[in-house]
């Protein structure tokens, strides 16, 4: 399993918290010391906790289950768009979308319309619409495509969510929590951690801090497809070997018959 390694979190800037002015008091176990105003957020502790993190996460995608990343701020929307594309998992980068988990349904409405609006293209119905309805349309497409184009293979609700700074994304911590659905966190010192089921303190407004924890989180979740994709190979292999002993036994009972 990817492990957190505390130098290298130091060396990301991990450990740096926001000014002590701005703390939540939850936060206090997650913390070293305060230094120059600003609270150090315990490197250790973090490591332990990012471990946690990705042994859960592990277990999530070994099972074929999705994980849905969100942050919508600068520092980090390119970056988390870049390793949940490489693990081939959805992701928020833009505004999230009011109900994206609590009404679902609609959501798939949208991606739906949005798929048939390629189908048009496609199939030559497109051209046959005026100018006007085009750009309309092309201008309709391209909506959908900024908000939802990252979650358009996600055909149900996600068996964990992401985040980056809950503060930010509190709807959508609040919507994963009204649905059970577990939430994985980058937690700065200024937000409060028991919104969240795997808490990792760290500094979530450095863009290299923000990757240093990803790039561990996606070794977490690429070992999990790996070990996925493994055991559907192994039950390929027996099934056919199966096929094979049945066919087999069919054949001798044929020939013993025909004796």
């Amino acid at each position: 399993m990817a492990k957190a390694n505390v130098k290298d979190l130091l060396e990301a800037g991990v450990h740096f918290g926001h000014m002590t002015r701005k703390w939540n008091p939850n936060m206090a176990p997650y913390i070293f010391m305060e230094k120059n105003g600003i609270h150090i957020i315990d490197l250790h502790k973090t490591a332990v906790k990012l471990d946690e993190a990705c042994a859960a996460l592990e277990k999530i995608t070994s099972a074929g289950k999705k994980v849905l990343f969100v942050a919508t701020k600068k520092q980090a929307k390119e970056i988390v768009a870049k390793h949940a594309a490489d693990l081939n998992m959805p992701y928020i980068t833009e505004r999230w979308p009011g109900g994206m988990l609590t009404n679902f349904v609609t959501i798939r409405k949208a991606v739906k319309k949005m798929n048939s609006i390629d189908k048009m293209k496609k199939d030559g119905t497109f051209e046959t619409l005026s100018k006007k309805e085009r750009l309309q349309v092309d201008r309709q497409r391209a909506n959908l495509e900024k908000n939802l184009g990252s979650i358009s293979d996600m055909v149900r609700l996600p068996s964990a969510i992401f985040v980056v700074d809950i503060m930010r994304e509190h709807i959508a911590v609040t919507e994963a929590r009204k649905l059970g659905i577990p939430v994985f966190a980058i937690v700065d010192t200024n937000s409060d951690p028991r919104k969240v089921d795997f808490v990792i303190p760290g500094n979530d407004d450095a863009s290299k801090s923000v990757d240093m924890i990803l790039s561990v989180v996606a070794e977490a979740v690429k070992e999990g497809l790996s070990q996925r994709k493994a055991e559907k190979e192994k039950s390929k292999e027996e099934g056919e070997k199966v096929s094979a002993d049945t066919d087999a036994d069919f054949d001798t009972a044929e020939a013993t018959s025909a004796e």
